[in-house]
């Protein structure tokens, strides 16, 4: 790679055991291990291009040392959904799929899409997200166990009856863990407290909001509401106008905001009020508690932004 700057993009493929590297001023894809020499040897390799952004896919935490890494030694990193990538990669009439060809699909998207910077995370916040998404997996184990057991015989279930009372002692533990690293936070305590303050939210809600939207507080609404997948997106053609829909964001977020402000619409005075003008106006209920759950993701990010507590006067934006 020369060091032409802005004008350099790169893509990198993250594999288990390594890095496959295409950048925009050169025809080959390198190379690297993914491992801390291998990365150190990466990020050498990109101070000299400068590059003006890498790109690389979310790949359940292969990606996490390289991205600290890289954003470390100073480089612009993004990290982006997989999906967005293949439909990108189908859109451009790239079908097939290998470590080389992903390299240079992620390029050519960095330089048409430049999607935004990732924030490095320190290791208080890494713990934290690993922790939360720990706890979504045991939630998810017990509920599959408990599925099981309605459909098992005497013997098999009684076996699954024990499994289940383990994974949820260990749910309890991990719960504890986490509340007592947002207590021995003073910034993740404030926002916690204040979070927990909104008629609706709970501790589960306010801990995955902490974890796995930390730009809460620090967008507008409009930018928060994308992030958390919980915007209306048009799907109009021509004279046909689609019924707008929300997808996309971050899925977790989003599902556990939907529990939340089920609970929101029945005890939140102004989201219950919210939501029964929405219903009167004949509005379908699943449609009414989505705008439910962007109004109370706006008023959390207000909240956050100004650093005030729950009234339902001032906790509008």
């Amino acid at each position: 790679m020369d060091s032409q700057g802005s004008d350099v993009f790169v893509g990198i493929d993250v594999c288990k055991a390594s890095l496959e590297v295409s950048a925009s001023d050169v025809e080959r894809v390198l190379s690297f291990r993914n491992d801390k020499r291998g990365i150190r040897a990466l990020a050498g390799h990109l101070r000299q291009a400068q590059p003006a952004l890498i790109v690389m896919e979310a790949t359940g935490g292969y990606e996490r040392l390289a991205v600290a890494g890289l954003i470390a030694a100073g480089v612009r990193v993004a990290v982006v959904n997989p999906r967005q990538v293949r439909e990108f990669a189908r859109a451009t009439g790239t079908l097939a799929k290998t470590d080389t060809i992903d390299a240079r699909v992620l390029c050519h998207f960095a330089a048409a899409v430049r999607p935004q910077l990732r924030r490095l995370a320190n290791a208080e916040e890494q713990e934290f997200s690993e922790l939360q998404a720990r706890r979504r997996q045991l939630v998810g184990m017990i509920t599959a166990e408990k599925n099981r057991m309605r459909l098992s015989g005497p013997r098999v279930a009684k076996g699954i009856r024990q499994h289940i009372g383990w994974l949820e002692k260990r749910l309890a533990a991990l719960e504890a863990d986490l509340r007592h690293l947002v207590q021995s936070s003073p910034i993740w305590r404030s926002k916690d407290e204040l979070l927990q303050s909104v008629p609706g939210v709970g501790p589960a809600l306010a801990s995955l909001l902490l974890a796995d939207l930390p730009e809460l507080g620090e967008l507008n609404r409009r930018e928060i509401a994308a992030l958390a997948g919980v915007a209306p997106l048009n799907r109009d053609s021509g004279v046909f106008r689609g019924r707008r829909a929300v997808w996309g964001g971050r899925g977790n977020v989003r599902a556990m905001l939907f529990m939340g402000t089920l609970v929101a619409s029945r005890f939140n005075p102004l989201i219950r009020t919210f939501y029964q003008r929405l219903r009167a106006a004949g509005k379908p209920k699943k449609l009414a508690l989505v705008a439910c759950m962007r109004k109370l993701l706006t008023i959390l990010n207000s909240m956050l932004r100004n650093q005030t507590s729950w009234t339902p006067q001032h906790a509008q934006p």
